[in-house]
């Protein structure tokens, strides 16, 4: 027999619950899709310009590990407009590919076998393997309806151990929509304190809130050594495709994220990069615009699945809902699977994003007003079926 070569905590991880779906999907021209948590608008094009730009003036060249300065100067800057948050560009700012190698860099940096990192459920597909493939232990928070989803300290102190390092969470949250009130963030943060941990926030749905200023853990001062800021350009002002990223934190943290990244990596991508100081510096207005659109997609959407007997919290963030289907008798795969197949809608069983996901499914609302009207309808003859 030949020898096996996959490293078993490789080979034990799941594979992603949404692409699962998504393979059968790619096969069918039928469908709408609520499932992708991608934009569906193209990236403003001042910005897409700006990439163009500097292609044309030869900008096709690697640049500093840390990322363009004038990027990471840029980065600070909106961090500074927008939240308060004070960070040196030259040294507490990483460009990466993503938020999601900021979260992967972040974590290998602090990582040793055996400490144990929190994370809440539901929460987006990688953080848990993520955190094994870095040899740690994860440590699963579960957030509930009757919290709207909201991570609580209570929570928080039921998982807390000695060997605890960090705690990782993403508030708006992929995939309930969920937010935390300032109120949240300041009780998080004491309990942060409290323990000495590092505070891991993914803020990439940052900018898509539907009530009130978006706020921000690095606005709290007091948390400024024992937090790593990790955001991206993807969501909020739809550049999924230049796969740019950043975190800022603690210098010394920050340098080992870098020495990472250094090794894997080398530098973000440049051409993204000068696509990113437009982003940073110019973009508030295309985000507002974006927002409005997410809005009035979440309303509808939102208000047709309640009205079909899908009890659906309304979200306050992101572009995702999280529909209850309990009262349909059906599992989460099992719901998507009948209306995939049945009625050409694809969503995404909230198993997905963790076991106490049963029972919920996620749509997403980053797709046009006509699909998600065609898919309401087609979702409201399928629950109509199931009576």
């Amino acid at each position: 027999m030949a020898r096996d070569f996959i490293a078993r905590h490789v080979a034990e991880l799941p594979k992603s619950g949404i692409r699962k779906f998504f393979d059968i999907v790619a096969q069918r021209k039928d469908v709408v899709s609520l499932g992708v948590g991608e934009p569906d608008f193209d990236t403003p094009w001042h910005i897409s310009r700006a990439a163009v730009t500097c292609l044309e003036d030869g900008g096709t060249h690697y640049t500093s590990n840390l990322g363009m300065p004038v990027l990471r100067q840029a980065i600070c800057r909106y961090l500074k407009r927008r939240f308060g948050a004070t960070f040196d560009w030259q040294g507490e700012t990483l460009v990466t590919v993503g938020v999601a190698e900021a979260i992967d860099l972040a974590i290998r940096a602090i990582t040793e076998p055996g400490d144990e990192i929190i994370y809440h459920e539901p929460c987006f597909v990688s953080y848990a393997p993520t955190i094994r493939m870095a040899h740690g232990v994860p440590v699963c928070a579960e957030t509930h309806a009757r919290d709207s989803f909201r991570l609580t300290v209570r929570a928080l102190e039921e998982k807390v151990s000695s060997r605890t390092k960090a705690i990782l969470l993403n508030f708006p949250c992929n995939p309930t929509g969920a937010t935390l009130s300032a109120a949240d963030m300041k009780a998080i943060a004491r309990f942060t304190l409290k323990h000495d941990l590092l505070l891991l926030s993914d803020e990439v749905y940052s900018e898509l809130v539907y009530d009130g200023k978006p706020i921000s853990f690095a606005a709290i001062p007091e948390l400024k050594d024992n937090l790593v800021l990790l955001n991206g350009f993807s969501k909020s002002w739809a550049m999924t495709g230049f796969r740019l990223g950043y975190a800022c934190g603690p210098r010394g943290i920050i340098d080992t994220m870098m020495k990472i990244h250094q090794y894997g990596i080398m530098s973000a991508p440049t051409l993204s990069q000068a696509a990113g100081v437009e982003a940073m510096d110019k973009g508030d207005s295309d985000v507002a615009r974006m927002r409005a659109e997410y809005r009035r997609r979440r309303d509808f959407l939102v208000d047709a699945l309640n009205r079909m007997g899908l009890k659906t919290i309304l979200p306050k963030g992101a572009f995702y809902v999280f529909a209850d289907i309990r009262s349909t008798g059906l599992s989460s795969e099992e719901f998507c699977l009948r209306l995939l197949n049945g009625h050409a809608v694809a969503c995404v069983p909230g198993t997905a994003f963790g076991t106490c996901g049963e029972g919920y499914v996620r749509m997403s609302y980053a797709t046009s007003m006509k699909k998600l009207q065609l898919a309401a309808d087609r979702l409201s003859a399928f629950v109509s079926e199931l009576s």
